[in-house]
């Protein structure tokens, strides 16, 4: 248990050693922006990064600013199953997401990919959209990045063939925005 524990460790150590810091900085002030000018933040991926996507939404929506109540407005696609099995159903899994970003999203939004291996032809899709739609795209991205790693105007990649730690970086890195956004909300208010 002491050697997986040391290797989880330093594997989580030296990812996010570097340069990552200016991408995660260029997601917060993004996310920042979106926030005072009442813009929208959408959020996805497939299976634990879905889950990953919910919490981080529960976060950004309450957890920046407890104290007047008023988050990010956020929407974790993955969150509503009617919604997904009916698109599922009807257009296709690869639709899923860009689909409800159709009906939701404007230009000047912003679209978070979480993604292992950054190949799944849904999230592949949110980005295609996205980007065609006019919102600011980001993907944390583990393994080598896929295809998300190009299309993403932001790629946060951590390059690591291990599905754990790549979902555990997605946390990292949103509650790392969570607390650089609910730091600078009160110092804006002051």
């Amino acid at each position: 248990m002491k050697e997986i524990f040391n290797n989880y460790k330093t594997s989580i150590n030296n990812l996010l050693a570097g340069e990552k810091i200016i991408q995660i900085e260029l997601l917060s002030k993004s996310l920042l922006n979106v926030w005072k000018n009442k813009k929208q933040v959408f959020i996805c991926g497939n299976g634990g990064s879905a889950g990953n996507a919910i919490h981080l939404a529960n976060d950004f929506n309450y957890g920046i600013d407890k104290k007047s109540g008023v988050g990010l407005r956020i929407d974790a696609l993955p969150a509503n199953q009617s919604i997904i099995t009916c698109i599922a159903n009807d257009e296709g899994y690869e639709y899923i997401f860009s689909q409800q970003l159709k009906a939701k999203a404007q230009a000047g939004d912003v679209l978070i990919v979480l993604s292992g291996s950054g190949n799944s032809p849904n999230v592949v899709k949110a980005l295609e959209v996205a980007n065609q739609m006019g919102l600011k795209t980001f993907a944390v991205l583990g393994f080598s990045g896929g295809k998300c790693k190009e299309l993403a105007q932001v790629p946060i990649h951590f390059a690591i063939d291990d599905m754990q730690i790549s979902e555990d970086l997605q946390t990292i890195v949103g509650h790392m925005c969570m607390k650089w956004l609910y730091a600078n909300k009160i110092n804006s208010d002051k």
